[in-house]
């Protein structure tokens, strides 16, 4: 389902970083609904999903370095359900300290600003942007796999001394396109009256995903390196200022579909690739980021739908 292996040239035959579709070469061999969705695409018709303002502010946060503390906590303070996630969130396996945390103060103190930044963007967008009523089990899996490639893209970015906050971000929304197009491709559907089977869906969610996920980051005012990542990954080599955010991501992207899909893309395929050589990693290094399965694992767990 999850094909970090896309040329730079997608479906349509465009750079990924352009949201500009060519015409189609053989509109008869093109299924109707993915005309249909070109056509949404050209006209700019893809309804996208509102970023929240918590998130936004978060994200700023972010890339802030004179961000303080306090301002997140009273930021997510604001947003009574959403803290109340974080704080929930901040007390499951995956992060709880010493002692339960009782407030967003203590979260802070305990997490760190900027883990406590990840996770309140993280549980602030799911909700919008990740929601296709009746798809419950697709969009499960493509949250799945966000939330995998986010905490791998942060083990490599350790394991490189990249920026560790850069690349969450890099990770997780990289694919953020995929549940646009699912949930378009759902309305364009039923508009129809036509079927939407699986093997048509993983086509059309591959070939498109990073066109309209570029349409998010311009919608959503995503930071340069998102926005490349979300572009390049699939071929960092073209990626201009944000490479080693692109290539962390590429990585984080074949481990966390290694992940999902342990049967299905396995070990050797995940080592199958140049990324590691480009990355300056050694075998001892691929072998700890696998190694960091059960870590992913609560990570995962920690933020269900």
């Amino acid at each position: 389902m999850y094909n970090e292996d896309n040329p730079a040239t997608l479906t349509c035959g465009v750079s990924p970083m352009s949201a500009e579709l060519a015409p189609m070469s053989d509109p008869a061999s093109t299924s109707p609904l993915e005309q249909l969705l070109i056509e949404r695409i050209r006209k700019g018709a893809i309804e996208l999903p509102l970023l929240p303002q918590v998130a936004s502010r978060i994200l700023a946060m972010v890339y802030d370095p004179d961000a303080e503390a306090a301002k997140l906590a009273a930021l997510i303070h604001q947003d009574q359900a959403l803290a109340a996630h974080v704080i929930r969130i901040a007390n499951s396996p995956a992060y709880m300290t010493r002692n339960p945390v009782v407030s967003l103060q203590h979260a802070v103190s305990m997490l760190g600003m900027n883990l406590m930044s990840e996770l309140a963007f993280s549980a602030s967008i799911k909700g919008s942007a990740f929601k296709v009523p009746g798809w419950d089990g697709e969009v499960k899996s493509l949250w799945h796999y966000s939330l995998a490639s986010g905490a791998y893209a942060k083990e490599i970015a350790r394991m490189r001394r990249f920026n560790v906050e850069s690349a969450y971000l890099c990770g997780l929304l990289h694919g953020i396109g995929r549940p646009v197009v699912l949930q378009t491709l759902v309305a364009l559907a039923k508009e129809q009256g036509s079927a939407l089977t699986q093997e048509l869906l993983h086509q059309l969610l591959d070939g498109y995903y990073i066109q309209v996920g570029l349409l998010v980051a311009d919608e959503w005012g995503l930071p340069p390196p998102v926005v490349e990542s979300i572009g390049f990954h699939a071929d960092y080599h073209y990626a201009k200022t944000a490479k080693q955010e692109c290539m962390t991501t590429c990585l984080a992207g074949r481990l966390a579909k290694h992940f999902l899909d342990p049967e299905g893309f396995d070990e050797a395929a995940v080592r199958d690739h140049p990324i590691f050589a480009d990355l300056n990693l050694y075998p001892k290094d691929i072998d700890a980021l696998l190694a960091h399965k059960d870590k992913v694992q609560a990570v995962v767990e920690a933020m269900p739908l």
